[in-house]
């Protein structure tokens, strides 16, 4: 089978082998995959000599069915995320607890996107918001635009920034009013966008160096405020405006409980719920709901879709800051909704 890969620093479509369906896992024929720019650039740009394989996020046709595997059948679509078991390739091998059914009126397109979804329903479960609350996301990619609709889907009061003028402009033509361009306009409206006292946390989905922004964030919470970082930023702050409100600064990792768990995930072992209310397989099941819902929408933020054999040139758009925000391959598999 195709698959995307990265060698020497470029894309390259390698012939990789179709293992057979173990138990618990369900083959998966793919129609769309979606592409991280944050995490798969790093990847790109840091290429070595071996072979490396791309892509988390995916949805397609179930063709066969592993054994222990109650509840779904073939011909079901399903949304899937997780490395090493989904990639962009032309056919994925995925435990089921990483996959959520996708019902017949949503989008493949938007379902594909399953994997930055959990991410971001993790992200605002770590900052444990409550009804009535308020928070400022600092990013507006692909990510950060994803958590302010959920948080917006969740009665959050909900206020964003990012040096790009159009993506905030995106997300106030999606009815998000307090979307700023400039760090120092959100700071001039801070009790407009974020309630009296600043906000109850904060949640960065920006990359690179992280002091000025960390700290930035620290202005803009609340006493007892938290800052939850998202994005790969680098973990260097002020202790002294940490310490002056008692602040938590948090980490959100990936989609969620089970991540990383060869328990959870390749052995397919789930949590009781009365224990992990939340894991990653019950995240993905929860971005599909607010889609099939109408709650949430990924369609303004696709910017292309490319066929896998152009799967390059869609890796080559992220190197000009601005010209892409969500992307998708295209596998043979596709049918038009």
């Amino acid at each position: 089978m195709k698959a995307v890969a990265t060698q020497h620093g470029k894309i390259v479509i390698a012939e990789m082998e179709r293992a057979e369906t173990p138990p618990g896992h369900v083959l998966i024929r793919t129609e769309y995959s979606a592409i991280s720019p944050g995490t798969e650039m790093g990847f790109v740009t840091r290429g070595g000599d071996a072979l490396a394989p791309l892509g988390y996020s995916a949805v397609g046709i179930i063709e066969d069915i592993g054994a222990d595997v109650i509840g779904l059948r073939r011909g079901q679509r399903l949304a899937c995320y997780g490395v090493p078991y989904v990639r962009h390739a032309e056919w994925l091998n995925v435990p089921t607890n990483l996959t959520a059914v996708v019902p017949d009126h949503v989008d493949p397109q938007e379902a594909a996107f399953a994997g930055l979804g959990a991410i971001a329903v993790h992200a605002l479960r770590v900052a444990d918001l409550r009804f009535g609350e308020s928070a400022i996301v600092a990013g507006l990619g692909t990510l950060g635009n994803l958590i302010v609709q959920i948080a917006g889907a969740a009665a959050i009061r909900t206020a964003g920034v990012d040096i790009s003028t159009e993506r905030a402009d995106m997300l106030r033509r999606q009815g998000y009013p307090q979307m700023y361009d400039d760090a120092a306009k959100l700071s001039a409206n801070l009790s407009e966008a974020a309630g009296a006292g600043g906000a109850d946390a904060v949640l960065l989905c920006a990359g690179g160096p992280g002091e000025a922004l960390i700290n930035q964030a620290l202005e803009w919470i609340r006493d007892r405020g938290k800052v939850v970082i998202v994005g790969d930023l680098s973990m260097v702050f002020s202790r002294a405006l940490m310490f002056a409100k008692e602040a938590q600064i948090l980490i959100s990792r990936a989609g969620g409980p089970g991540r990383y768990d060869p328990q959870y995930e390749l052995e397919n072992r789930d949590y009781p719920r009365g224990h992990v209310r939340w894991t990653e397989g019950r995240n993905i099941a929860e971005y599909i709901r607010l889609l099939s819902e109408g709650r949430i929408s990924m369609k303004p933020l696709i910017t292309g879709i490319y066929p896998l054999e152009r799967a390059a040139e869609a890796y080559e758009n992220y190197r000009v800051p601005g010209k892409s925000i969500a992307t998708l391959i295209r596998y043979q598999a596709a049918e038009t909704f």
